[in-house]
């Protein structure tokens, strides 16, 4: 027999009875049944009820057993009585009577508990991490993770993409976010930089001449954390295509993702039909660029309706150039008691609060409306109102007025709010949209202009397109949302260097910089660079949803804490004098 099992604890079946096995695990649980002990036996594949009595020499060694310690059990398989069966369990049919115990590992007393589903603070859960994965919910979420990424391997390749790696120590590029740097010894006060994607790399790929690139690909970005977002590193599903438009692009991954969510949604259902919504309609509508279409509320704009009405806070404010109103429609939220709710989560947000108005039965049985704003507005206005919102008795609207670029972002929230509280998003589904026409540049707080995207898109409308107003260029670029979460990001990108020039030098790069810092890539466009385009899919944020978890770090095995700090292997960590003479560095003392 095997020095450590003939079985795992998840094999025995009641075909099994009578056999004499061995089994090696953890100790889940113990449990004292009058002088009868029982285990519950765990090891990745299951669990397996291990009984000892008075009369086996396993009793004294199983008496002292604490939980989580790994032994080694030597017994017998039996039946279970029929009234004892636990159809919840593979092995349920069945139970060992160990005969001889022999003790592996020893565990010390636990910081926190392994059996059942106790909230532990994750500061703990975080530093004893290796304890936190034999969890069951834990365990489970990254085996489907691993099943995820074999399954976009399988599909990758089924599509006729070729897999390739690309280096991990690179350059610094321009992502959108801050570079890991890495010092290098050999060439004193120079650094590499972890790569924040494989952007370039992919490009020169395609200049290669190899077509169909991916990548599950590890990209490293310092990032404040949010409860989607790692702040260290994450890993993506990457992918370049040549001689492609656009639409080509969609039309490649959507049978890829809709396919992982079919297999892993767990019965969910999966959208088919994904709609392209261009940027500017996706912010009016649903006040962000990955709307939840689960929620089918849609935002809309009413300033005409406001505009020198005796509402005099709204009409005041639609004198200034740039301003708008705008209504939330919130469907059978018509009373003052919801009303109240939503108002004092907009105060939760930094508002002073939400106008708003609902529709009622009159006493002569017509629809009135009802509200501080409707008495302001009176009824023709109100009445034009419900008619643009297709609101009836029962109905509300809530409304946010000002420059749009700074309610913008509190409008979607509120929709999101007003959708779960009325209990109008389906749960049961992943609904996807393409964000498309994003705008290429922005303008900082500073005032200059700077790149919005992905700085090596290319421009709608090519050379022409840069020569007027650069907040007017909108790029070949796009984002996929699934139910309020940016899965993918990707472009067509901008392959002639005539144009790259001029998009960089609109961001305030002069050519001299675009050399300098992508000198690869721009000398690979001057030698034949194909049309290309591609995108790159969250991983961690797929498995998030298909787990239907809140949190990345519930799916990533060893994650950082939102202090970007490793607790179980403490890191960050403190270099030794020797290392940084070898790098020819010194710290500045902390300030």
């Amino acid at each position: 027999m095997h020095a450590y099992r003939s079985h795992t604890c998840g094999d025995l079946k009641a075909a099994n009875a009578g056999e004499t096995v061995r089994l090696s695990g953890w100790v889940h649980r113990v449990r004292d049944h009058g002088g009868v002990l029982f285990v519950d036996l765990r090891d990745h594949y299951g669990m397996t009820q291990v009984l000892a009595d008075s009369d086996s020499p396993a009793f004294a060694t199983m008496d002292k057993l604490r939980a989580e310690t790994v032994i080694r059990i030597d017994g017998r398989v039996k039946l279970r009585d029929a009234s004892l069966v636990n159809p919840k369990l593979p092995t349920g049919e069945i139970e060992v009577y160990a005969t001889e115990i022999e003790v592996l590992g020893p565990a010390d007393e636990l910081p926190l508990p392994v059996f059942g589903d106790q909230d532990y603070p994750e500061e703990t859960r975080l530093a004893y991490r290796f304890l936190d994965l034999r969890r069951d919910s834990l365990h489970n979420n990254i085996m489907l993770r691993s099943q995820v990424i074999r399954s976009i391997r399988n599909r990758m390749w089924d599509r006729g993409f070729t897999e390739f790696q690309t280096p991990i120590i690179t350059a610094s590029s321009p992502e959108g976010a801050r570079d890991f740097l890495v010092p290098s010894r050999l060439h004193p006060g120079k650094f590499y930089a972890l790569p924040q994607a494989p952007q370039q790399f992919k490009q020169l790929i395609m200049v290669a001449g190899f077509d169909k690139y991916f990548q599950i690909a590890p990209c490293f970005r310092d990032e404040d954390p949010r409860a989607d977002r790692s702040p260290t590193d994450f890993y993506q599903l990457d992918l370049e295509m040549s001689f492609v438009r656009q639409e080509d692009v969609f039309a490649a991954i959507q049978p890829v993702i809709q396919g992982l969510f079919e297999e892993f949604g767990g019965g969910r259902r999966v959208d088919t039909d994904w709609p392209l919504i261009p940027y500017a309609e996706s912010l009016l509508k649903y006040g962000t660029d990955k709307p939840d279409l689960r929620n089918p509320i849609e935002m809309q704009v009413v300033s005409e309706h406001f505009r020198g009405s005796g509402f005099g806070i709204f009409a005041k404010l639609l004198e200034q150039d740039g301003t708008e109103v705008r209504a939330i429609p919130a469907p059978t939220g018509g009373s003052r008691k919801f009303a109240d709710r939503v108002n004092a989560f907009a105060q939760q947000q930094g508002l002073p609060g939400m106008g708003y108005i609902f529709w009622r039965k009159a006493e002569d049985g017509t629809t009135e409306a009802a509200g501080p704003i409707a008495k302001a507005l009176g009824p023709e206005k109100t009445e034009a109102i419900r008619q643009q919102l297709g609101l009836a008795e029962g109905d509300a609207a809530f409304f946010l007025g000002g420059r749009p670029d700074q309610f913008e972002a509190v409008a979607g929230r509120a929709r999101t709010e007003i959708g779960r509280e009325l209990g109008l998003i389906d749960e049961n589904q992943f609904r996807f949209a393409w964000i498309v026409d994003f705008p290429m540049y922005e303008k900082t707080d500073e005032g200059k202009i700077d790149f919005s995207h992905n700085p090596f898109s290319m421009p709608q409308g090519g050379m022409e397109a840069l020569e007027g107003d650069p907040l007017k260029v909108l790029g070949y670029q796009y984002d996929l949302a699934c139910n309020g979460y940016e899965l993918i990001s990707g472009a067509i990108r901008n392959h002639k260097p005539e144009i790259m020039f001029k998009a960089f030098e609109i961001a305030g790069y002069p050519a001299s910089e675009v050399e300098k810092r992508f000198g690869g890539m721009v000398k690979a466009f001057r030698y034949g660079a194909p049309p290309h385009g591609g995108c790159a899919a969250g991983i961690d944020r797929i498995v998030m949803l298909l787990a239907d978890e809140q949190n990345i770090r519930e799916v990533i095995m060893f994650p950082m804490n939102q202090r970007a700090e490793d607790l179980m292997m403490g890191a960050p960590s403190e270099p030794t004098n020797e290392q940084m003479r070898e790098l020819r560095l010194r710290a500045l003392p902390k300030e």
